[in-house]
């Protein structure tokens, strides 16, 4: 079944949330710990949501939450959910496969970023509808980059100009997502990195400060912090 959020809009967007998220420490699936009292994955929907170009969402939740995720995503906004992968790139593809055909362009975004702006997600969508096969929000990265062997010993220093973070949601001719992952033989970290493997040109726009991925305690933290002086 797929679930009509704006008729209009020419965006799919898939939410890969079927992760552990061990880093984040003890607790259930990453994309429901909450922050703030709600679960990240409701942060992340509901900024998806008001991005005028987006016409359906695509959450792949864990396989023994399915129903609970639906029913917790309901109030917010209609949403397809299909139980997820052991592995983000098994997730994104059950995700993919419920995406209809005239559907032309595909966001994949992860639920750790909750507070994406949805002017990100238009600025990404709006790339790939001027002609950009694969598209990444990115930031330039700001620390010093050193190269290292396995003994802690510095080989060099990086040049830190040609450098950039990369964020989510990237976004994809539908057909170029499709693609990629259908030649797909090894998991790799980021649907991006499947383009890239297939010679697929990626191209990259700014990113977000608030785009930031909560992987860690310390980003719950800031995260908390940021909604605290919002609105976002």
């Amino acid at each position: 079944m797929t679930a009509q959020l704006n008729a209009r809009g020419d965006v799919a967007v898939l939410v890969p949330a079927a992760g552990a998220g061990v880093r984040l420490g003890p607790g259930g699936p990453k994309a429901l710990r909450l922050l703030a009292g709600e679960p990240l994955l409701v942060h992340a929907v509901r900024r998806v949501a008001a991005a005028p170009s987006v016409r359906m969402i695509v959450v792949a939740a864990p396989a023994a939450d399915v129903e609970a995720v639906s029913e917790l995503l309901t109030p917010i906004t209609p949403v397809s959910v299909v139980a997820g992968g052991a592995e983000r790139q098994e997730s994104v593809g059950r995700a993919l496969a419920v995406v209809p055909a005239d559907v032309p362009i595909v966001l994949v975004h992860d639920a750790a970023r909750a507070l994406t702006p949805p002017d990100l997600i238009e600025s990404v969508a709006s790339a790939v509808r001027a002609g950009r096969p694969a598209v990444i929000p990115t930031l330039p990265v700001v620390d010093t980059i050193k190269e290292a062997s396995p003994e802690g010993l510095v080989l060099g220093t990086v040049d830190r100009s040609v450098l950039r973070s990369v964020q989510t949601p990237q976004g994809f001719q539908h057909q170029v997502l499709a693609a990629a992952h259908a030649a797909a033989s090894d998991p790799l970290t980021d649907d991006a990195g499947l383009a890239e493997k297939a010679g697929i040109p990626v191209t990259c726009v700014l990113g977000s400060e608030l785009a930031l991925k909560i992987t860690r305690p310390l980003d719950l933290v800031i995260a908390e912090a940021l909604l605290a002086h919002g609105p976002f």
